[in-house]
Parts: structure tokens; sequence; C-alpha cells
């Protein structure tokens, strides 16, 4: 199952030289590149950076804390964690071209030195006990039906009192999803929790929440801007189509659904260890 979750993200394998070409294309060089020259690429979740920010904002973060961003794809949260607080953060993946392309995105943006990117497996991470001041994930859990295993792992490899920080697409009360989803093409790789199980999932993990904020209705605005702009350039902005292909259109047009009739919610939790 991991190798199929793997290939629904990895069809490109060199994924640096392709956001290189892209961002020289744009007129960009990489030698004076910013984050914000990144953003349209490598914060590859609902919202975007704006997402990210609001998270972290909840994370207690300074100059001195290690974090672990589970799921980390290309490293944009983990580059706007380090740039925002300074802090030094290790990003985890399932899939090797993302790590490998992260690491080099940081060194583009001057972000190498505080941040780094390991291949491996949430459910069962190459970390010792207490490793961490807090850790985040976004948008990483819908692909994983052992929840139980990755919740369970974070709160070990986090410190006592540490943030465990979580962004991710639950199920709606509206029905089943529509597939293809940026995600899953089918019902196969696609697990998703409720709402309710997410609090059950986290509190049996060892977790204490702290604050659940449902953002469905801002998602439902981003989906249905984003839609709009392909409408009419004709064409998906990059990154989704660097990372899902030329039918992400039918994605994000079923997304726009998913949402709209609350097949899917997106919500995130703030949780002490």
């Amino acid at each position: 199952m991991t190798d199929r979750v793997a290939s629904h993200y990895s069809d490109n394998l060199n994924l640096a030289d392709l956001i290189a070409q892209y961002l020289a294309s744009a007129g960009k060089d990489l030698k004076t590149l910013t984050t914000a020259d990144l953003a349209t690429v490598d914060e590859f979740h609902i919202r975007g950076r704006k997402a990210t920010l609001e998270l972290a904002k909840q994370m207690n973060l300074n100059a001195d804390s290690h974090v672990l961003d589970i799921g980390s794809g290309l490293g944009g949260p983990a580059r706007t964690l380090a740039e925002t607080f300074g802090c030094g953060v290790t990003g985890i993946d399932l899939t090797q071209a993302f790590c490998d392309a992260a690491a080099a995105m940081s060194d583009w943006v001057g972000l190498g030195k505080l941040t780094s990117f390991k291949q491996g497996d949430a459910t069962n991470l190459p970390f010792a006990d207490n490793h961490f001041d807090a850790a985040m994930t976004i948008h990483v859990a819908m692909n994983i039906a052992a929840k139980d295993k990755m919740y369970a792992e974070a709160r070990r490899v986090v410190k006592p009192g540490g943030i465990f920080a979580v962004y991710d697409v639950l199920q709606g009360e509206g029905g089943e999803v529509l597939y293809p989803v940026p995600w899953a093409r089918d019902p196969s790789i696609s697990h998703l929790a409720t709402p309710d199980s997410m609090k059950s999932l986290l509190a049996d993990a060892g977790f204490r929440l702290l604050n659940i904020h449902d953002s469905t209705d801002e998602s439902q605005s981003f989906f249905e801007r984003l839609t709009a702009r392909m409408a009419k350039t004709g064409s998906p902005p990059v990154g989704w189509r660097l990372f899902l292909g030329e039918d992400f259109p039918v994605m994000a047009q079923n997304q726009v659904r998913n949402v709209t009739e609350r097949r899917i919610r997106t919500v995130s939790f703030i949780c002490a260890a």
C-alpha cells in the first residue's frame, strides 16, 4: 500500500530539476530566490502558506525549537517554520523524490542549515523517544489507514508538554467522497477519519486536545477561486500539475463538490503531549 501511495505523488522523479526549469521560465534566478518565489509549488495543501502559519502560531515555537514535520512533501511548511521562527525542522516523507527536492529547495533559499529531510514511514518513525519539541502533520493521514500507529508514534517522539499540530482533510457528513481527488484517484488509498474519530484517535495516543478549528468554509472558497482561475487560464497551478498531472482540473472540480456538499471537511487540531 505504501508503494501505491508514493507512486500517486511521484511520477516525476526529478522534481527539483522540473521546478528549477519552471522558475527559470518565470524569470527567477536560483541564486536570489526567496521562499515567496516557491510559494506556488511548495505549500502543497488546501489554503497553502496561510494555513501553515495559522497552525504554526499555535505551536509555541522559538529559535531553540526542534520540530518534526510528518509527511513533509517538498518542505514548504518546514521552510515556513524555519524562516518565521528560526527553528530547526526535520521532515520525514514516504517519497524519496520529495525529500531530495525539498533539500535542494531549502538550499536555494538559504535554509539548508535549518531544515533536513529523511525518507521514512509515519507509522514507524526512525527517531528516539522524546526527541522533538513539537511536531506537525499537514494533509498526510488521508492516505494512512493505521492512524492509531501514526499518532502513537508522534506522541512517542514529542517531548512531554510539546505541541502536536494536525491539519487534515476529514470525512464529512454529506456522503462518500467523489474521486479522483488530490490525495487519491480512487478509494483504495483514501482513508478519511471523521472529526469525532479524530478526537478519539488523538486522545487514545496520549494527547490532550487544546484547540479544534474547522476551516471548511475557507477551504470551499479556496477551491472555488482555484477552479475559477483554471477556467480563466486553461491550466492548473504549476505545483499541483507537477505532482498530480493534467487530470488535476477534474480533481479540483470534484473538490468543489466534495467540500460544498460537505462530503469532506478541513479541520485542525492543536494537542499537547
